[in-house]
């Protein structure tokens, strides 16, 4: 085997390979040289190259996303490091566990006006699990015989090895971001063929927080007392949830369960698209009379982010006597009455918990399963009244999709749309909600596409597209990936949310209108390309669109940019009748 000549450098990678970590992701400079070295020639490690900065790091994440155990990605010094941010703040707030490997300057380099060189030390300090920040390890033929520089050096590779020892098994026990940075000293190429290391293993510590009946007693009064219980899960990877679990919440009278797209859980009881329920109340008459009868005596929630407003709104307005939270690292006060943080996974809290509720009596779950119901009467007659726009692409498209597809959804309206669709439960919801920007949906699910088994399709509206279209400019993505454009010429978001439209300072600086598309986009990184601009062309294209082809495949569905706000919209009001 080859490996760098720098003894961090073998350090580094020997301690990887050790707790696991197969993927690496890197992106080409020459200061993290040593790294790339000892990545690349290591048998038990793949490594992908990808140029752009902000792309890789992005397309890291999806990869992990897909693999839940530790992925590294790893760059240069200066600038490159910065680029990786916006994925490095996904990661937090979405758990992904990922470890960001960058190559430094000395220490007595910084802020000398050497080039490529920055404050690289706890850059991510806010965003961040755990920061390594090592120590230079000079490699020099004198060591053998410069007693107080061998010692140096000892101190040195000691302090690194403890450093890259707590990051990983933060990492892992975390299952969140960790920041290893690591300044080298030239020359930076030299390899050699035996490994010079044999680093210290610390092993990470698995601890799972189990509670017992009597922690459990006050809640479990509560909750065997009360009529109206409220479940909500935000994102969650599929197969978070134990059947038994759902089963059980699903036949019990006083609980109603609501999902989002991103929860993948399925379940016919389960009232999948909040926004249908909430929506409607918002236009009623009887707002008030109605919230309050929803209004839950307790609200257990877990998974992560939840991307209903509306839901977010009522919850606000008409906060329940009791907040629950399942979750082993953090629960957000999403709702501003957050009582209990119970700081175990979901499955250990319902395999402790579930077993000791006691049935209780109550209409709750019939009367609001039975508006659901006639919810979806709605929802069926106005699919088929409304003209060509965005809701009627989405009205096409979620039929269309193959079973056993890994679904990412671009941010914005279109992850909007998904929500007000009933999908099959083979497919498998993916979104990057932990912050909800559009700056990495492509790379992600080019990553994501990259790892799975499945075929994947991502879906993302035209802004999402061409920012990160970059996420395309690699050799690693598979020919059964699949991207569906929705464009209507700009930011339609805007369009929905509250505002002065159709003025030329709308048009420019929030709706950001343009005539661009992805024709020439695919040609450069060799997509077959198709498109659509009325729902004849869009179901003659979908017959094909999923079917087996020597390149990926983009349909971009051009919808008109003034129509789409209207129809979604009245959508609410329609659905109140």
């Amino acid at each position: 085997m080859k490996y760098s000549k720098i003894p961090v450098a073998q350090s580094i990678v020997t301690l990887c390979v050790a707790k696991n970590i197969k993927h690496v992701v890197i992106s080409p400079g020459s200061r993290n040289a040593p790294l790339t070295i000892g990545f690349t020639h290591h048998p038990e490690i793949t490594a992908y190259s990808i140029v752009d900065e902000r792309c890789a790091a992005f397309m890291a994440l999806g990869m992990a996303q897909q693999l839940q155990e530790l992925m590294a990605v790893v760059c240069t010094s200066g600038s490159a490091l910065l680029n990786y941010y916006p994925a490095v703040a996904e990661a937090f707030y979405s758990d992904i566990p990922l470890v960001v490997i960058s190559a430094d300057r000395p220490i007595e380099r910084i802020d000398i006006g050497d080039g490529q060189t920055i404050r690289q030390k706890n850059v991510f300090q806010n965003h961040i699990c755990y920061s390594a920040n090592l120590h230079s390890e000079l490699v020099l033929e004198t060591a053998a015989t410069d007693k107080k520089l061998q010692q140096k050096q000892f101190e040195a590779q000691k302090h690194n090895e403890r450093e890259i020892n707590l990051a990983l098994n933060k990492a892992l026990e975390e299952k969140g971001l960790v920041h290893i940075n690591v300044p080298f000293y030239e020359p930076l190429y030299d390899i050699v063929e035996d490994l010079k290391v044999n680093p210290l293993q610390i092993f990470p510590e698995e601890r799972e927080r189990i509670y017992t009946e009597k922690e459990l007693e006050p809640y479990l009064e509560l909750w065997n007392k009360a009529k109206r219980k409220m479940v909500i899960v935000g994102v969650a990877a599929p197969n978070a949830v134990e059947q038994q679990f759902l089963e059980a919440l699903a036949t019990d009278e006083s609980v109603i369960v609501f999902t989002e797209t991103t929860s993948n859980l399925q379940h016919p009881e389960f009232f999948t698209r909040i926004d249908t329920l909430i929506g409607p109340i918002e236009r009623s008459e009887d707002a008030e009379e109605q919230f309050k009868a929803l209004q839950p005596d307790i609200l257990l929630t877990f998974g992560g982010m939840i991307i209903s407003k509306k839901i977010k709104s009522f919850l606000r307005n008409y906060q329940p006597k009791q907040h629950w939270h399942v979750d082993p690292k953090k629960a957000y006060n999403t709702f501003f009455c957050l009582n209990k943080h119970f700081e175990t996974p979901i499955n250990s809290f319902f395999r402790s918990f579930l077993n000791l509720t006691e049935a209780v009596q109550s209409d709750y779950g019939k009367i609001w399963k039975e508006i659901k119901k006639k919810r979806q009467q709605r929802h069926d007659l106005y699919v088929q009244e409304i003209p060509y726009s965005d809701f009627k692409a989405m009205q096409a498209i979620v039929p269309a999709v193959p079973l056993n597809y890994n679904v990412q959804l671009g941010n914005s309206s279109t992850v909007r749309y998904a929500q007000l669709f009933k999908w099959d439960s083979s497919h498998k919801m993916y979104c990057n909600r932990g912050t909800s920007g559009i700056d990495g949906s492509v790379s992600t699910a080019a990553g994501s596409a990259i790892i799975s088994k499945d075929p994947t399709l991502l879906i993302c509206g035209d802004l999402s597209f061409f920012y990160d279209s970059n996420g395309l400019w690699n050799n690693y993505i598979p020919k059964n990936f699949r991207i569906i454009v929705l464009n209507n010429e700009g930011g339609g978001i805007f369009r929905i949310l509250p505002g002065n439209k159709n003025t030329e300072n709308f048009d420019k600086y929030f709706e950001t209108t343009h005539n661009l598309n992805a024709s020439s986009i695919c040609e450069t990184f060799g997509f077959n390309y198709s498109s659509a601009k009325n729902s004849e062309e869009i179901e003659t294209n979908l017959k094909n669109f999923f079917e087996d082809s020597a390149k990926p495949k983009l349909l971009e569905i051009f919808t008109p940019r003034k129509v789409n706000d209207e129809v979604l919209l009245e959508y609410f009001s329609f659905m109140k009748s």
